[in-house]
């Protein structure tokens, strides 16, 4: 039977475990309120053969003890060896999470421009040169983000949530402000995949976090839609080391 591994992915919103068996992702796991407990569970079931943690958040160090006595353990920083050159001009700033999903463009994509895009919290934009180069992308406000600043920074929009009514033309005050930050996110990820092929010619685009499937009806351009990419990208940088 293939060893199985541990990719977990500590975001601002939540914890996510994947378990792999060879090279395959077999089950994403969101985490409990109680995670170390909800860990410690885990583990003592599958008995990984090895673990990675990439955390943007912080979290109880004691995880690391937790997971270093149960397998072969590493925690994603900016020391960490990578499948590509980080050409970043800050590593020490740079998400995690942003490494992990280079790292999956250099998996699924080796030799050709992609960018990698994630919607959660924030929108990060993660382009990978033809050459494995990394040097950025951009980063701006998630779906919540936008919603709250609204209500945050005004004395009389509301805060709505992100599900219901967003087509173009809101006919109310509370869909108008749906469809400004849902519309606008949209017609911002096309913008910017045109901005991307305007420069660097043509690239691969990847579509990735909690509202994939959301948004990725919306766009005009072609994308590769999967919500999983972040944590293949870890396997990715955690096969590299081990």
């Amino acid at each position: 039977m293939a060893a199985i591994h541990f990719c977990l992915d500590f975001g601002n919103t939540r914890k996510k475990l994947g378990y792999f068996q060879g090279d395959k992702l077999i089950n994403e796991i969101v985490l409990k309120d109680n995670y170390q407990e909800h860990l410690v569970d885990l583990l003592e079931y599958y008995k990984p053969e090895s673990c990675i943690l990439s955390s943007v958040v912080n979290h109880d160090e004691g995880i690391h003890k937790l997971l270093s006595a149960n397998a072969k353990f590493i925690l994603l920083d900016h020391t960490t060896p990578l499948p590509f050159l980080n050409a970043y001009g800050t590593p020490k700033t740079l998400g995690n999470d942003r490494l992990a999903l280079v790292a999956g463009l250099k998996q699924f994509y080796p030799d050709k421009n992609s960018i990698a895009i994630s919607i959660g919290t924030c929108i990060t934009y993660n382009f990978l040169a033809a050459n494995h180069a990394f040097r950025g992308g951009a980063i701006s406000p998630g779906v919540n983000m936008r919603l709250k600043s609204m209500n945050d920074y005004t004395d009389q929009l509301p805060l709505v949530s992100d599900r219901g009514y967003d087509s173009i033309l809101g006919f109310d005050t509370e869909t108008s402000i749906r469809s400004g930050a849902i519309n606008g996110i949209s017609a911002e990820i096309d913008g910017m995949i045109d901005r991307y092929r305007d420069e660097y010619g043509e690239i691969n685009a990847v579509l990735t976090g909690g509202d994939t499937r959301y948004f990725a009806r919306r766009l005009k351009n072609e994308i590769f839609a999967d919500q999983y990419f972040t944590l293949k990208g870890l396997y990715a940088i955690l096969i590299h080391n081990v």
